[in-house]
């Protein structure tokens, strides 16, 4: 079997900064959140393949230049949370994107952020130019801290296109703004299962 190489068609980074809630409190960090995303082509568009393993081994590559980008646009914070996503053009299918968001992607941003031991939430679909995904967040190193439960709305005007696959990772710098629910407190954390 040849050796797939995935082609990257565009790139963007969104940076969403709130200093000031809804309800007048001023947060204090911001609370910054950034979605970087990375449109390909989709090789696999228009057929059906049994053996998706190619697309999985290349996303290591992807998931470490998308994990760059995020990481530089959180800056000057460091990333709390992550969550990862995707859309499938419509010419291909949503286990496309799910091949592309495995632990073999994630695994560079885990490397970057220099941890990471909770699951990454994820949400994937198929859809045309313009679609809207909401992405969820959660803790990096434990899923139980219910303050960081979150998510990030992300929408390409033009992308993806039929024959494409965007892919998104998400980062978010603290919990929510004014956040009173209960459970696990970030300083709280102490096993290393990505729980609690």
């Amino acid at each position: 079997m040849a050796e797939m190489k995935l082609n990257l068609r565009r790139w963007s980074v969104v940076i969403d900064e709130t200093v000031v809630s809804d309800q007048g409190t001023v947060a204090n960090p911001p609370l910054r959140k950034v979605a970087a995303v990375a449109v390909l082509e989709n090789p696999y568009a228009g057929n059906f393949v049994e053996n998706l393993c190619p697309l999985i081994e290349q996303s290591a590559e992807l998931g470490a230049f998308i994990a760059e980008k995020a990481i530089a646009a959180m800056r000057p914070h460091l990333a709390h949370s992550y969550g990862k996503g995707g859309i499938v053009g419509v010419s291909g299918e949503q286990e496309h994107a799910n091949a592309l968001i495995t632990t073999t992607f994630a695994e560079p941003l885990r490397l970057a952020l220099g941890g990471g031991n909770a699951w990454i939430p994820s949400f994937t679909k198929r859809g045309g130019p313009g679609t809207i995904i909401d992405i969820p967040i959660a803790h990096k190193d434990a899923l139980y801290v219910r303050s960081h439960y979150d998510g990030m709305t992300v929408m390409l005007p033009d992308a993806p296109m039929a024959d494409e696959i965007a892919v998104v990772i998400c980062l978010a710098n603290r919990g929510r703004i004014n956040a009173r629910v209960g459970g696990l407190q970030p300083h709280e954390i102490s096993s290393n299962d990505g729980l609690r």
